[in-house]
């Protein structure tokens, strides 16, 4: 049986992880962090730990790790440069999977994305992302991530390319230009629709969330196929063999 422990366990992520682990064989929540809680008596309850907090929870968790190594599967987002690159030195004493969706139809969302970008080279790409309306951080996690997919199929720097928002006279769309976009509104559990347009026709890939169970169930098999693995930094990607 394998004890997992909760990082954020009073968010929605968390309270639908400990849902969805009620129904495992062969796992169980074992332990429940959120504010307030001491990590130490947290860490000692658990084989694997699933982060579903904020930023400075993510980096607080990761610091404590870092003398206290832990399989750690990583569902925030929204993390800044530093924290970043916390989790990449972090990974050379544990175990650690980072994934900004942890669903297996984004997984393939990303695979197409960066195929469509590299063979329609003549194409726009505009990328759209929707939420709820209590999410914190835009664009989401998943849309950056996207965005980063199509850049790399074109061998473009992301950052230079990126538009996240258009007003006014502006001027024409320029040829390398990444739009992503957000909306905020009631319930969505999330959105991401990725499009290729030109001339004549236009393509789209879009991936709908309907429950927040696909993101948990995600996670748990991440944090399962985790406890098995070296040092290192991995992705859902490398669990799902993609």
């Amino acid at each position: 049986m394998i004890c997992i422990g909760i990082h954020g366990s009073n968010g929605r992520m968390g309270k639908q992880i400990e849902l969805c682990l009620q129904e495992q064989e062969d796992a169980k929540a074992s332990a429940f962090f959120d504010q307030g809680s001491a990590y130490e008596e947290f860490f000692d309850k658990c084989d694997v730990i699933i982060d579903f907090s904020t930023p400075k929870g993510c980096e607080n968790l990761l610091l404590y790790a870092r003398s206290n190594p832990k399989p750690l599967v990583i569902g925030t987002t929204g993390l800044d440069a530093k924290q970043n690159e916390l989790l990449k030195s972090a990974s050379i004493t544990m175990p650690i999977l980072y994934a900004t969706n942890m669903s297996l139809g984004v997984a393939v969302l990303k695979k197409l994305s960066f195929l469509a970008s590299e063979i329609l080279r003549d194409f726009d790409i505009e990328i759209l992302e929707m939420h709820h309306n209590k999410k914190k951080d835009a664009p989401s996690g998943t849309a950056m991530t996207l965005a980063e997919y199509v850049a790399k199929a074109r061998n473009l720097d992301l950052e230079s390319v990126r538009v996240s928002g258009r007003d006014g006279l502006i001027g024409a769309r320029s040829k390398d230009e990444i739009a992503v976009m957000s909306l905020r509104g009631g319930d969505i559990v999330g959105s991401h629709r990725v499009g290729f347009y030109n001339e004549g026709e236009f393509i789209e890939l879009s991936h709908n969330a309907t429950s927040r169970a696909t993101f948990a169930m995600g996670a748990i098999r991440c944090a399962k196929w985790l406890v098995k693995q070296e040092n290192g930094l991995y992705d859902i990607d490398d669990c799902l063999g993609l």
